[in-house]
């Protein structure tokens, strides 16, 4: 981390700094997480983390900070960091891909630039600060990640990173019980936009009506990714990605063969080219490319079954993605898919439950396992799949498995954060069939 004084940390934080004896004047990484500190650190209390203030000093902690408001602590401190660095920062948003978005671009970025990137999902006002910290007095590209809840939270956090490319993947239904309407989550994620300075790039999709009221800025550069855009898919065959990058041809091997992935990946490449890197070397850091856990994830558990483990999260958009995936992963093989309950869709989420359902049985699911309350819905609305079962849990649909599981079948565990159906594909390692 570019280092900070204390006399620094004390005036921006606020709070009660303790400095261990002989600790020096300056802090050089600051963490929330009090077992791994390293030497020089400045330890940051997050609620409870206040009981292990006294054990981050022990473990070699420079200073513990105890900050009267942790969140607006992480700020003023990450944004001492972000304004002493002369890195370029992407700031990503979206409904869905935000993450593996910024898992391709900072693999494609990191041969030819000094880059950090968000870690897993760290995108709220503890994971971005945690980021920015990580900024070295070399770094020269920032990969960062930003979700929301409501309005203002991404112009929060846009107001802490300052980024010089937006980045917005996708715009659906989500967060609707604090939203209400898609377009009011198009105005959410817009603010992005809206963080730009003047000469920065905004990277949208195509084909997303509720955005161009939000595109309206002449100072900034428009980059659209999709079917019919700046950024374009020509050639899609696993693993080969060819995309026309603004005119120029760019060819990449990928470890992945989900078509939406190849989606997030034109959105990476366009935020690539917007940083000024070389597009005729653009493939040079695809074999590293890693996307985050539970995304897509695929492993053989038991008697030939293939598992695509996209458990992290659900919305409809996501939904129909991965549904699409399983059938076409699959080529001819028997489908089961196991879906979990979708959060945050407000009143309507019954009938974006059952739209899902209608979703699986015209993509060509062959088995759909139901989970949670809300995917009831699945079940109503998947009439033409062969068969159907709903469970209450997660234990509940292991059971159903067990049974309902055939050698060589291609298995898709997919919900909210919430499900915590990770659990699905951990117990099915142990299952015979």
């Amino acid at each position: 981390m570019i280092p900070l004084r204390l006399d620094e940390v004390r005036e921006l934080a606020g709070g009660a700094l303790t400095v261990r004896e002989g600790a020096g004047d300056a802090v050089t990484g600051i963490t929330i997480d009090s077992r791994a500190v390293a030497a020089g650190d400045l330890f940051v209390a997050v609620g409870r983390g206040r009981e292990f203030a006294g054990e981050a000093l022990e473990r070699g902690a420079a200073a513990a900070l105890v900050p009267d408001d942790a969140f607006a602590a992480l700020a003023a401190l990450a944004s001492a960091v972000r304004q002493r660095s002369r890195a370029r920062v992407v700031g990503i948003t979206g409904s869905t891909g935000k993450t593996s978005t910024k898992d391709v671009l900072a693999a494609l970025c990191r041969p030819h630039a000094r880059t950090v990137a968000a870690r897993g999902g760290h995108n709220n006002e503890v994971g971005l600060p945690l980021t920015l910290f990580r900024i070295e007095p070399e770094t020269e590209v920032v990969v960062s990640e930003m979700g929301m809840r409501g309005l203002g939270q991404i112009a929060a956090l846009c107001s802490v990173a300052r980024p010089h490319v937006g980045v917005i993947t996708s715009v659906g239904p989500v967060h609707l019980e604090l939203l209400g309407t898609v377009e009011r989550v198009a105005q959410a994620k817009a603010e992005v936009i809206a963080s730009l300075p003047p000469g920065g790039t905004a990277v949208v999709p195509t084909r997303t009506p509720v955005l161009e009221p939000h595109l309206t800025r002449t100072d900034v550069e428009l980059v659209r990714f999709g079917e019919g855009g700046d950024v374009r898919l020509v050639r899609f065959e696993p693993p080969l990605l060819e995309a026309d990058v603004g005119g120029t041809t760019v060819e990449l091997e990928v470890p992945f063969a989900a078509r939406h992935q190849a989606e997030n990946t034109l959105a990476a490449l366009a935020a690539y080219a917007a940083l000024g890197l070389p597009l005729e070397r653009a493939g040079e850091g695809a074999p590293a490319i890693e996307l985050s856990r539970w995304r897509g994830e695929e492993r053989v558990v038991a008697d030939g079954v293939l598992l695509i483990d996209d458990c992290y999260n659900a919305n409809p958009p996501s939904m129909r993605a991965a549904l699409a995936h399983l059938v076409d992963r699959a080529r001819g093989r028997r489908t089961v898919a196991v879906l979990g309950d979708m959060a945050e869709l407000g009143p309507d989420a019954p009938l974006f439950h059952r739209e899902v359902g209608r979703d699986a049985a015209a993509a060509g699911v062959d088995v759909l396992v139901a989970v949670g309350p809300l995917a009831r819905g699945y079940a109503e609305g998947a009439d033409g799949v062969g068969v159907v079962r709903w469970t209450e849990t997660r234990e509940e649909a292991v059971a159903e498995l067990e049974s309902l599981l055939e050698p060589g079948d291609v298995l898709l565990v997919k919900g909210s954060r919430a499900m915590g159906l990770e659990a699905v594909g951990e117990a099915l390692a142990g299952v015979r069939v």
